[in-house]
């Protein structure tokens, strides 16, 4: 799941990327991974855990993103 909220430039204000399988995890509403820069501030969930991470740019995250998802599928 993703969504993304961007101002009249183009630039992204907002974001929330989930990767949701509740056969890998019953936490979180099945949301195995997932960054958001909801509660003021860029953080990643994953598994049910939450911590802080350090933003560069939406685009490396969602690269970041993408990558864990992939080794997450092949994992399972």
């Amino acid at each position: 799941m993703r969504k993304i909220d961007v101002d009249e430039q183009g630039n992204v204000v907002s974001y929330s990327l989930a990767y949701i399988d509740p056969t890998i995890c019953s936490k979180d509403n099945g949301r195995v991974l997932g960054y958001d820069n909801s509660h003021g501030y860029h953080h990643r969930h994953y598994k049910g855990k939450m911590e802080p991470v350090d933003f560069t740019s939406f685009t490396e995250l969602e690269q970041r993103f993408e990558m864990e998802v992939r080794e997450l599928r092949n994992e399972h």
